[in-house]
């Protein structure tokens, strides 16, 4: 009997199989394997169209569009200013975190200008969309509605409307008549991505497409898909907290380093001009174990108030429980505390949080972190308007943070006046300059 050969491989890591598969078991690309035996065919060269020759770049007339305004300040943001005639916007969110629910506002705005919106819902029917319109606020006559998951009804309903701007939600759940394979599949997601790219394109009609994530958060569907398109951006937020972010991963039109921040709502979503009320607790009475950091969001400077509690125990292995925060970080910032500083701390449970439910990954909270637990630990209030950035080293060094100025100036904007950075040199110091303006905190504990 004959052994059977590997007919099919892997273009892009050289991986054979037998039959053909979607995705290549070897370096998991999507689309990369072909027929190892297929005929090569070969592209005739093409008459060139009369006026689609290429020309010198100096000779073309550049176009006067610009970004149009969505009316929604803190998309723009992201965006770079609006969204640009005939450009491909994908948008990207974990289920439930309010992709929909935003675009939808976003097409009522875009309506409310006068211009004609073509939102098409390829998950909920019209009523449902127009039971969220409705409570929303959405309501008007330049937002038209349609339920379609077929590929060429869409293009027929864009045919019809004549819109300023379409919403397809979302591209996973439309297929095309001509691919073969299920709603969502490689084939299909390629295929109906393009097309509406390519309508975009010739037409000069803004596209902007919803996109399903994975488990590991990135975007379903083949990688060809985040290519394709002319802006990226993903849909961040908590399930515990009504905050909600918007990051831009790719824009050929703007920056990648913008956060739009919004809060959910019982009536929708709102922008939040000015997020840095949120991580901040409203108390204003001094209290021991507080400390300001100012973090950087893109290109946003943020103030979150860290919160440290210290309580003695007499377990072996006291608890160390962090929220908001690195474990591993807060870990090594104890350590430093009782090696560097000569504050003992392996006799207490340890609670550090963020307020508002952000949560702090770059190191430039280092400094935050470790004043408030020094703070918690000799029960002293820090001053109200006192601001800690810098990264600390295990010899208990500060280290400048990137960003430094824009984060001192924007605490000085806040109100805080004295802020504690990498000037410091090391932690020690950056200890009595805190505490030198500190005072006991007044306990008013109830006797049980």
């Amino acid at each position: 009997m004959a052994k059977p050969t590997a007919n099919f491989v892997c273009t892009e890591c050289g991986w054979t199989t037998l039959k053909w598969t979607g995705r290549c078991g070897e370096c998991q690309q999507w689309g990369t394997v072909i027929e190892k035996d297929a005929p090569t065919r070969h592209t005739a060269p093409a008459r060139v169209a009369e006026g689609r020759a290429a020309r010198p770049i100096t000779s073309i007339e550049p176009r006067g569009e610009s970004h149009t305004p969505t009316g929604i300040a803190e998309f723009d943001r992201v965006l770079g200013g609006g969204i640009v005639p005939g450009a491909a916007i994908l948008l990207s969110g974990e289920p439930g975190v309010g992709k929909s629910t935003l675009l939808l506002e976003v097409a009522a705005r875009a309506a409310k200008l006068g211009q004609r919106v073509l939102y098409v819902s390829a998950e909920e029917s019209v009523a449902q969309v127009r039971l969220r319109a409705g409570r929303t606020g959405a309501l008007t006559p330049e937002l038209y509605l349609a339920s379609e998951t077929d590929l060429a009804t869409i293009l027929g309903q864009i045919d019809e409307v004549q819109p300023a701007l379409v919403i397809v939600d979302s591209v996973q759940t439309v297929a095309s008549s001509l691919v073969d394979g299920l709603a969502g599949g490689v084939s299909q997601v390629r295929e109906v991505a393009a097309t509406l790219i390519r309508v975009a394109k010739d037409r000069d009609i803004p596209v902007v497409l919803v996109g399903h994530v994975t488990k590991d958060g990135t975007i379903a569907g083949p990688r060809l898909l985040e290519h394709l398109v002319d802006v990226v951006c993903q849909f961040e937020g908590d399930r515990q907290t009504a905050l909600r972010f918007v990051r831009a991963l790719k824009n050929r039109f703007g920056p990648t380093d913008e956060v739009g921040c919004f809060e959910m709502t019982g009536d929708g979503i709102a922008e939040v001009a000015d997020p840095s009320i949120l991580f901040r607790s409203g108390s204003t009475t001094p209290v021991s174990g507080t400390c300001v950091a100012i973090a950087m969001e893109g290109r946003r400077a943020l103030p979150v108030e860290v919160q440290a509690l210290i309580v003695a125990s007499n377990a072996p292995q006291p608890r160390r429980v962090v929220n908001g925060v690195d474990s591993s970080r807060v870990a090594m910032l104890l350590a430093v505390l009782e090696r560097r500083c000569g504050m003992p701390l392996s006799g207490f449970d340890v609670y550090v949080s963020t307020v508002g439910g952000i949560r702090l990954t770059e190191p430039a909270a280092d400094l935050a972190i470790a004043l408030a637990v020094a703070s918690a630990r000799r029960e002293k209030a820090l001053d109200a308007h006192l601001a800690a950035i810098g990264e600390i080293s295990l010899a208990g060094e500060i280290r400048a943070v990137s960003g430094a100025s824009q984060r001192a100036a924007e605490g000085a904007r806040l109100g805080y006046t004295t802020v504690i950075d990498a000037s410091a040199l090391h932690l020690r110091e950056a200890v009595r300059l805190a505490f030198a303006s500190a005072h006991d905190e007044k306990l008013d504990v109830p006797e049980f």
